[in-house]
């Protein structure tokens, strides 16, 4: 069977998007989505605090990929554009709202496969949702109702938790109880994981691939941890004791060659938080991300149960990546390496496990995965099919990722990391040689050695902005 499935994948990469003929059942399709995960956090890239076993086991049997980065650094841009085939920009997404009325009646990524025979479920965070104020409530948030048969919100309590609980941003005198809102706080929750979105959201999906396992499925299923508030059952937070955490450095002077738009949003000065508090921010983060990994190892067990593991396409990455600290910078947003970053691993039947360093985009994901699965690639969307990677980890597609957050853009090559910040780079820019610098402290912009390397980048910015916005839906930038 495996050696079947390698044949057809063999065949489907040959073709690029053409149908493979002789297929007899597609693959089925398991997008699994975390919310707010840094890839430095997980094991299996690298992390040797935190534990994620059920993640690693995924990557041990399909290709991970240690070069992917999101199109937009907050969750709102990020989804619109792997959900909807398009560069941020192009969409003119950079809020939180649905993408639909700006492409129209052209399909998104699941809908394209619910329109070609696929039952289509999404379980809870897809496209963009609150969090806390959507779980807590159980809404829809942006959702995209045809692109799916059917689909479930996952209510929890969130920030709500029984439990034991600290407020950590804009509390330096501890005086201020639990609350809620977009903000740093930690809970050590009662009860157990059904008790929040996560648990019930592996339930849910897990309930979904067994039923429909006899017709083709496109299951999305949608995490919320390990976004704030860093609410879990208690358990998960026995192997992070809070005064053993470790912070990354801190440099003296940091700041001092970052642009003002390049300083992030959520820093340790403007959130008031002192060593003790960012240790508990980083226990707190790490007992969230393995929580959410216990729930991917029950979705991934019902999928083996299932009997259709050996023709099912599972994916699993995040919106975006985030700063545990690192320049002392909290969160999402920043164009810097931990927020632009994020991981992906797909796992493909009978395609050997592999490890592929080539640069990907989150956008790359709905041709992959629409040619892998035998459907002609729609041509306008602006990602690229990967799927030859899989087979060969040094294949290539791209020569660089582009990645945007509203207020500057980056260019990530192998070799470099440039950034750019308001109209063409007049409110600043970052030059980085990530091969030398790869936690990116010297912003080698305005040192004449480098003068040709940012002229270079200048020109490149300029073309990739112009051919972004080169779509069919006619947009102009402003």
């Amino acid at each position: 069977m495996r050696l079947l499935c390698f044949f057809l994948m063999f065949v489907v990469v040959l073709n690029g998007n053409k149908p493979v003929k002789g297929q007899q059942t597609p693959y089925n399709v398991l997008f699994i989505i975390s919310d707010d995960l840094t890839d430095t956090a997980l094991s299996c890239y690298g992390n040797a605090v935190c534990s994620t076993p059920n993640i690693d086991s995924l990557a041990a049997r399909g290709v991970r990929f240690t070069r992917t980065y999101c199109q937009g650094t907050y969750c709102g841009p990020s989804r619109a554009s792997f959900m909807s085939g398009y560069y941020p920009h192009a969409i003119k997404m950079l809020g939180y709202k649905s993408p639909r009325p700006m492409i129209g009646d052209r399909m998104m990524w699941p809908e394209y496969f619910r329109q070609h025979g696929y039952y289509t479920a999404r379980i809870s965070k897809l496209f963009h949702m609150g969090v806390p104020g959507g779980i807590e409530q159980g809404t829809n948030g942006a959702d995209d109702a045809r692109c799916w048969t059917e689909r479930f919100n996952s209510r929890g309590p969130e920030w709500r938790a029984a439990g034991r609980g600290w407020t950590l941003e804009g509390n330096p005198d501890r005086s201020e109880p639990v609350k809620g809102g977009n903000t740093f706080v930690v809970v050590e929750a009662q009860g157990d994981d059904l008790v929040h979105a996560d648990g019930k959201t592996a339930r849910t999906a897990s309930a979904l691939i067994k039923k429909h396992a006899n017709r083709p499925f496109f299951i999305g299923v949608g995490f919320v941890r390990p976004h704030v508030p860093f609410v879990a059952p208690s358990k998960y937070y026995r192997p992070f004791p809070y005064e053993k955490m470790v912070l990354p450095p801190k440099v003296r002077d940091d700041w001092d060659d970052i642009p003002k738009l390049g300083i992030n949003y959520k820093t340790s000065k403007n959130m008031r938080m002192d060593l003790e508090q960012q240790k508990k921010a980083i226990g707190g983060y790490y007992a969230s991300v393995t929580y959410m990994d216990a729930q991917v190892g029950k979705v991934l067990k019902a999928l083996e149960e299932s009997g259709v593991a050996d023709k099912t396409i599972v994916i699993f990455t995040s919106d975006h990546g985030y700063h545990l600290g690192q320049h002392d910078f909290w969160a999402k947003v920043s164009l810097h390496e931990e927020s632009a970053r994020v991981p992906l691993i797909i796992s493909v039947p009978g395609i050997k496990p592999a490890v592929c360093n080539s640069l990907t985009e989150l956008l790359d994901l709905y041709p992959t995965i629409a040619s892998l699965c035998g459907l002609a690639i729609p041509n306008r969307l602006q990602g690229r099919n990967i799927s030859g990677m899989l087979v060969d980890p040094d294949h290539k597609v791209r020569n660089a990722s582009f990645c945007v957050n509203g207020k500057g853009y980056l260019l990530r090559t192998a070799d470099w990391a440039y950034i750019q910040y308001g109209t063409e780079g007049k409110a600043g820019e970052e030059l980085f040689d990530m091969r030398k610098d790869p936690y990116q402290y010297s912003n080698l912009v305005g040192l004449s050695d480098y003068l040709h390397v940012v002229n270079g980048f200048r020109k490149q910015m300029a073309s990739k902005r112009t051919a972004i916005l080169d779509n069919d839906l006619g947009l102009s930038y402003d």
